[in-house]
Formats: C-alpha cells, structure tokens, sequence
C-alpha cells in the first residue's frame, strides 16, 4: 500500500506538470514563460516560501487540533496512519504533492480560471467543501483562503514559493496527523 502511495506521489511530481503544461499549451504560445515567470530568485521564492508555509501550517494543525474539529483531525489521521510513513515518506510525498500540484493547479490552471476559482476547486476536489459536514466545511473555507493566498505568491513572487509554502503545510499537517492516537477516539 506504501509502495502504490509512492508510486502516486510520483505520477503528481511528474504528470501533473505535465498535463499543465499540455492544458495550457492549448492557450498559451508559450506555457513554460507563463508557469516559470518571476523577478525572484529561486532561492529567494525557497526563502519566502519557507516561513508562509510553515505559519499556514500551524495555523491549519491549530484549527483541526481544536475540540469542535477534532473529528475531522481523527478521520484523515485514521487515513493516513495505514500508510505507517516515516519522515523521508512525509516530505517525500509532500514535495510531489508540493511541488506537482502548485505547477498543475496555480502554475497552468490559475492563468485561465483565475486565483479563487482556481482554489476553490482545488479544495473541493480534496474533499475538505463536504457542505454535509459543517466542520469539515468550516475547515475548507479556511484551506480555500490559504490556498488562494498561494495564487497571490504565485502572482506575485513566483510559482516556488507556492510549491515550498505548499510542501511545508503537508509537511506539518501528515506529523500532526500521523501523531494523533486515533485508536482510543470515539469519534
């Protein structure tokens, strides 16, 4: 099971730019000018990204540590825990998703839809907008927020500081979650 989630955090890395690249070659005469444009530095959108990452990860681990969300902490705690990751898995998966998802959603798909509808589908298409479960509704609409606040990074620093802001919030998010005791919750 580890292996196929490998395997899938491999195709995100790889494929997800790719099918970006293709969505926007459709539009655009030259995608990777459009993805790839910044006045920074790749070391400098490293930089930036590193610390907004890291606040909106807290802030996200914060919200879902809190009683109310609780459940919704215990139910992707449960999900993850049967994948027994280990530290080199947790920042494995989360540079590919970090990394695949912002050039394929903020990277290729923001040019065309935009910076909110561009993150309200990418929050829904977690499954975090469930309109049936208030919590986990709540907890999207913050996550939407956090995640059109990476369409303005992209916008207005570069599409790294997005992937590594991005990186650090899964970082974050898979020890908290792989660190809660879902064995003794009633929830």
């Amino acid at each position: 099971m580890k292996r196929r989630l490998y395997a899938l955090a491999l195709v995100t890395l790889v494929g997800f730019p790719a099918l970006g690249w293709t969505v926007l070659g459709f539009f655009e005469d030259e995608p990777l000018q459009i993805i790839f444009r910044s006045e920074y530095s790749l070391l400098m959108q490293v930089i930036l990204g590193l610390p907004i990452g890291v606040v909106a990860g807290l802030m996200a681990k914060w919200i879902i540590s809190r009683p109310r969300w609780q459940k919704v902490g215990i139910k992707y705690a449960r999900i993850i825990s049967r994948f027994g990751l280990s530290t080199t898995g947790i920042w494995f998966i989360s540079f590919c998703a970090g990394v695949g998802e912002e050039l394929l959603f903020r990277g290729a798909l923001q040019p065309l839809m935009g910076i909110w509808l561009t993150a309200f589908v990418f929050v829904a298409i977690h499954g975090y907008l469930d309109p049936r479960n208030r919590e986990l509704f709540i907890y999207g609409i913050f996550m939407t927020i956090t995640i059109a606040g990476l369409g303005y990074l992209v916008e207005y620093i570069g599409i790294w500081t997005a992937a590594i802001a991005h990186m650090m919030i899964d970082v974050i998010l898979f020890y908290h979650l792989t660190g809660l005791n879902t064995d003794n919750s009633h929830q």
